[in-house]
Formats: C-alpha cells, sequence, structure tokens
C-alpha cells in the first residue's frame, strides 16, 4: 500500500488529543465533535467513554473519528452526561485496539476511565516494578501504568491514589479522567503538553486546545495551570495543586507546528505567533526573491509573516489536494514518485523562472524538503531559497511526540551546509532560538532557566529521562544516537 501523503513521514507527530465534558445531556455527541476538531493531533485511532450514573460504556475504534462516531446508534449506545474522548497517534505502544484510548479499568474504589495527552519517560521501570508485584498488564501503553499505580496506591481517597500515582511518574502528561464521583483534569508541573478549560452551559469541558471549544460552541475559561489538579462533581469546580511549585515549560513546537492556528495558545493567538515566527525569519534570514511560497498548509502562516515583513508578494506556488487519502497501488520508485504530485503539486505558471523562499516549519529527516525543492526546479524555478519557521530539529522528543532518532533526523547528523547540498537548495536558513522566543512573546531564551521545553532545538531535557539512561547504560552502542 502507497500512502498518498508521502510528506506526513516527514513530520513531528503529537501524540494526541484528548477531550472531556461533565454535566451534558448529550455528552458523548460534545465529546465526538471535539474530537473532530482536535483530529490533525491523533489521526491513528479514536475512542470515547461515557457514564450514565450506573455504568460505564466504551468505544473504540481505529481510523478517523469521522466514520467511527458519526453514527447514531454508536452516540445513542455512549449514554449519560459525562464522557471523556480521546484521538490517538501512536509514540509509545504498538499500534493496535488494546492500546486506543481511553483506557478504562474497574478498581476497588469503582470504574476508572483515563485519556492520555504526553509521554510517561519512567513508564518502563515502573510497568517492571509493578509486574514485579502482580499486575497485569492488558496493553504496551504508558498510560495503563498510571492506572495500575492508582490501584496499587496505599491511599484511602480516590483522588489522594491519583495524586499518589503522578508523584511516581516524570515526564509529560494532560489527563482527563472520569469515575463515578467526577471528573479530574491535570497537567504535569511543568505544563509541557496543554490543557484548557471550558463551559458549556451547565457543562464544564476539558480539551487539549480552545479550537475544540470553539467547534462545540462553549465558552473559554481558562487553561489548566501547570501541575494543577481541577475536581469537577456536580456543579462544584475544585482546583488543586499537589506538586508545588516548579517553573513552567510548555512545549514551544505546540506554536510552530502542532496546534491548530485557530487556537489559543498560552494566552497568544497561534496564528499570529507563527507570523512573527515567519517575520522574525524574515529580518534574519533575508534573500533577494520573487516570491514567497509556503509548503501547505503548515508552512502558510509563517509565510505570509515572511511575505509582509521583506515585502515580496506571497504566492501559492505549491498547491495542495485535500481528497486523497490511500491509494492500493503496488509501490515502486516510479508510482512512489508520481504519488508526491497526488498531494501536492506545482503551479508551474506562477513559478517559471522566478526566485522563489520557500517556507516550511520544520525539516526533520529532510525527505520532505528534498523533493519539494525538486518539485519547483522541475516546474522551472530559477533559484530556490529554503527557509524554516523552527530552530534545527536535532534531538529526540520524550514528551509525547513521534521523532526519528537522532541519527534520522537532518540537522542531527549534518551541519548547516550538509544539508543545503543535501535538499539540494541554493540556500538553506533556519530561524535561531532567540528569534523564536521574540515570537512567542519573550526577550530572549533565558538560559539558566529556560521558558518553554525546547530540547528537539537545544538538547536541553526538561526533567529526567529515566527509561532512556537505563536503556543506554544497558546497550550504548544502540541507543546512543537516541539521544
Amino acid at each position: 500500500m502507497l500512502t498518498t501523503n508521502p510528506f506526513d513521514n516527514d513530520k513531528l507527530r503529537e501524540e494526541c488529543g484528548v477531550f472531556g465534558i461533565w454535566n451534558a445531556e448529550t455528552s458523548s455527541a460534545v465529546v465526538a465533535l471535539g474530537l473532530h476538531a482536535l483530529q490533525h493531533r491523533g489521526q491513528e485511532a479514536a475512542g470515547i467513554t461515557s457514564f450514565d450514573g450506573h455504568r460505564f460504556h466504551s468505544h473504540r475504534a481505529q481510523g478517523h473519528v469521522a466514520g467511527n462516531f458519526d453514527k447514531d446508534d454508536v452516540i445513542r449506545a455512549l449514554a449519560g452526561s459525562a464522557a471523556v474522548g480521546h484521538v490517538r497517534y501512536s509514540t509509545t505502544g504498538e499500534t493496535s485496539l488494546r492500546n486506543v484510548q481511553p483506557l478504562f479499568a474497574e478498581l476497588s474504589l469503582g470504574g476508572f476511565a483515563v485519556a492520555h495527552n504526553g509521554n510517561i519517560s519512567n513508564a518502563m521501570k515502573l510497568r517492571r516494578e509493578l509486574n514485579a508485584r502482580g499486575s497485569i498488564f492488558q496493553s504496551t501503553s504508558d498510560t495503563e501504568v498510571i492506572i495500575h499505580l492508582v490501584a496499587t496506591s496505599t491511599k484511602t481517597g480516590l483522588v489522594d491514589r491519583f495524586i499518589d500515582a503522578l508523584k511516581q511518574v516524570e515526564g509529560a502528561y494532560s489527563l482527563i479522567c472520569l469515575t463515578a464521583e467526577g471528573m479530574m483534569a491535570c497537567r504535569d508541573p511543568l505544563g509541557i503538553r496543554p490543557l484548557v478549560m471550558g463551559r458549556l452551559g451547565d457543562a464544564i469541558i476539558f480539551a487539549s486546545e480552545t479550537v475544540a471549544l470553539d467547534v462545540v460552541g462553549a465558552t473559554f475559561i481558562r487553561s489548566v495551570d501547570p501541575g494543577e489538579l481541577v475536581l469537577v462533581n456536580g456543579t462544584d469546580v475544585k482546583s488543586l495543586r499537589p506538586f508545588g511549585s516548579v517553573s513552567a515549560r510548555p512545549c514551544i513546537f505546540e506554536h510552530i507546528y502542532f496546534a491548530r492556528p485557530d487556537s489559543i495558545m498560552d494566552g497568544t493567538s497561534v496564528y499570529s505567533v507563527r507570523k512573527q515566527i515567519g517575520a522574525e525569519l524574515a529580518r534574519e534570514m533575508p534573500v533577494d526573491a520573487d516570491y514567497v511560497v509556503p509548503v501547505p498548509d503548515s508552512g502558510v502562516p509563517a509565510a505570509i509573516g515572511y511575505a509582509q515583513e521583506a515585502g515580496i508578494p506571497f504566492e501559492l506556488g505549491i498547491i495542495r489536494s485535500h481528497y486523497v487519502g490511500r491509494t492500493f497501488i503496488q509501490p515502486g520508485d516510479q508510482v512512489r514518485h508520481l504519488g508526491v504530485k497526488l498531494k501536492h503539486n506545482a503551479n508551474s505558471a506562477l513559478i517559471k523562472g522566478k526566485r522563489i523562499v520557500l517556507i516550511d516549519d520544520s525539516i526533520v529527516r529532510g525527505t520532505t524538503s528534498l523533493k519539494i525543492v525538486q518539485m519547483l526546479r522541475d516546474a522551472g524555478a530559477a533559484e530556490v531559497h529554503m527557509r524554516i519557521a523552527s530552530p534545527p530539529t536535532a534531538h529526540s522528543c520524550f514528551y509525547g511526540v513521534d521523532t526519528p532518532e537522532r541519527s534520522k533526523l537532518l540537522a542531527g547528523r549534518m551541519n548547516l551546509q550538509e544539508m543545503t547540498d543535501y535538499i539540494q537548495a541554493d540556500s538553506l536558513a533556519f530561524i535561531s532560538v532567540d528569534g523564536l522566543y521574540r515570537a512567542v512573546g519573550e526577550q530572549a531564551r533565558e538560559a539558566a532557566r529556560p521558558q518553554y521545553c525546547d530540547a528537539c532545538f537545544t538538547g536541553d531535557y526538561p526533567t529526567s529521562l529515566t527509561d532512556f539512561t537505563e536503556a543506554h547504560a544497558a546497550e550504548p552502542e544502540r541507543v546512543e544516537t537516541f539521544a
């Protein structure tokens, strides 16, 4: 099978999106709509668990929300006034139905469903310890570790057990948990992954992004703070801060690529930040050219900002088809090359003879950039100057983003000139780390206490990486390039 979106394999992918609602008559229908809005965060699988006051109901399926949750009988079966949902792209655990969230278990204190965005970086260590104590795992997902930690906690109440469990994990997590007692939403102490709260009538909603609130007609209340645990029971909303005070380090890549441009992240319009990134890039890395052309769709806002700052016309020099999914043509080199043009095609009448500034959000393996540059040259471009709206991605992510091992990251194994030669561009430049920080509203990156998690650019990881460290010690030659 040949995917006709050949550039998808050269993008960083968020692991998932979460959405939960408490006290709504049509809870599962609202959750399904919210998950539609978050589909960009995970496209492998989706699931919803609801609670009707007596029983929990779950439906999980591989594939998109559409086709799995747009049927009346599915929504009717997810009865109840409370529900939690999840869209998934796997970074830990195999792609199979047993790993599709929300995960659910009947604990001694009642049913417990959990939807998780992030990655537990000591999950393997905890799993080994839990196995040794008799825990039996039903999935290969790191999220299930949280359920077993809650189940085996010696604390008395469910909330205390949940807090006890979270104090044992490291890494990134935004969690929405549904129980018979109420709904719990929590963000890790560094706030690496996003989580917001809204209201729809008398219902309280939690979601990964504000765009999901917009789609269901809800009002944005605020972001869940880093390290905050919000408890909803009946009409009561209570905030706890059980993890002490830690300087937040939200993921800066949300602003670059992960979040939808119509979301508000950290109080700022994602679209506006991406335009500002483009403007900073134009100031830092100008080039004399005829047109600024984005790699659609993620490069568009930055390209607009670049064009406006540089005074160079913005043009759609690459046209993307939004109607191509998969084809069952037998793969071969020639067919793979043709498959590229099914998804993206150069606007030859515009490009021919012109000097092009090509804007993309990032370079991962470099295969996308190579194909796009070649596409523009085949269309007759006189020059192709590539400008990237993020610093070089030179390090792997361990916080819920699917990143290749470092040896497969172009910037992890090549310098700037080598990368330029590899993608066959006339020039290549990235925004600086400080330029990126200016674009998101900071003066510069504070070296002693960075304001964001930027480890994929700097290698400065804000938490311990227990599983990686132990694997590195056990098999240094095998995992050294994964650092």
